[in-house]
C-alpha cells in the first residue's frame, strides 16, 4: 500500500515535538477519520529556524507531516505557503489515491502555523 519512502517518514519520523519557543502555531485535519496534526514554527529574521509537528493518524498523516516539516525548514514563511499538499506527497513518492484527500493535511497545517505567526507578529 505504502511505497518505501513513506514507510520510512512513518516509522523515523523527523522534527516530532512541539516546540517551546514556537512562535506560530497551525492545526488541520479530518473529523470524519480524525487524523489531526498540529505544525509549530519558530520564524526568525523572515527564516524558519525551528519547526515540530504533532499528529495523530494514520501512517500517511505522520509521514506527511513528517515530510512537511523537512520541506519548510530553512525556508522564509513566504517560500514555506508555496508548499503544497501536492507537493509533499511527490516528495514522498506518492500516496495512495484514498490517502490523498483523508490524511495529507499538513500543507494546511504548516500554512495556519505561518499565517499565526503573522497574525501575531503584525502591530496593531
Amino acid at each position: 500500500m505504502y511505497n518505501a519512502k513513506v514507510i520510512e517518514y512513518f516509522t523515523h519520523p523527523r522534527n516530532v515535538g512541539s516546540l517551546p519557543e514556537a512562535n506560530g502555531i497551525g492545526m488541520a485535519g479530518n473529523s470524519d477519520d480524525g487524523d489531526q496534526i498540529w505544525i509549530y514554527v519558530q520564524i526568525d529574521k523572515e527564516k524558519i529556524v525551528d519547526v515540530g509537528f504533532r499528529t495523530f493518524g494514520c501512517a500517511a498523516a505522520i509521514a506527511t507531516s513528517s515530510m512537511a516539516t523537512e520541506l519548510a525548514l530553512g525556508k522564509s514563511p513566504q517560500e514555506a505557503l508555496r508548499i503544497s499538499n501536492a507537493d509533499i506527497a511527490a516528495a514522498l513518492g506518492g500516496l495512495p489515491a484514498r490517502k490523498l484527500d483523508c490524511s495529507n493535511f499538513a500543507a494546511n497545517a504548516l500554512h495556519a502555523a505561518i499565517e499565526n505567526f503573522q497574525k501575531s507578529s503584525t502591530p496593531p
